[in-house]
């Protein structure tokens, strides 16, 4: 796989994001839908944002180490959350070091939603290639 970032803007550098990627060469995509914070029974977490994030983070490197990807291949990874100014005052310390711990640059999009599956308050959707 050749990756290769694009980010036009300096504010970009702020983001823990990049505005763009471009893969050539894949040796294979893996669409991940929205890991949440499920117990290994599906039970969903009561748990505050920041701790459910812990659980949504811990499951998604299952799924796609499971799948036989790395988290460093990660290209898109959308944030679903019923507060993103919760998310940005008490995830950020959770958040930012899993995207470093792989080296992730990713296109992102950010969203607040009404409701998440079962009272649940965030929620991230991935694309890996390898």
């Amino acid at each position: 796989m050749q990756k290769k970032t694009f980010d036009p803007w300096a504010w970009g550098k702020n983001t823990n994001s990049v505005q763009a990627v471009e893969i050539k060469n894949p040796e294979g995509t893996l669409y991940c839908s929205g890991q949440v914070a499920l117990d290994a029974n599906g039970v969903p977490s009561a748990e505050d944002m920041r701790t459910q994030l812990v659980q949504t983070i811990q499951n998604l490197e299952q799924l796609i180490m499971e799948a036989g990807y790395d988290c460093g291949g990660i290209v898109r990874l959308n944030v679903y959350t019923t507060s993103t100014q919760t998310f940005f005052t008490t995830c950020m310390d959770v958040y930012v070091p899993f995207l470093q711990k792989y080296g992730i640059q990713q296109a992102t999009t950010l969203l607040e939603v009404k409701g998440l599956f079962a009272n649940l308050t965030v929620e991230l959707e991935a694309t890996v290639v390898k």
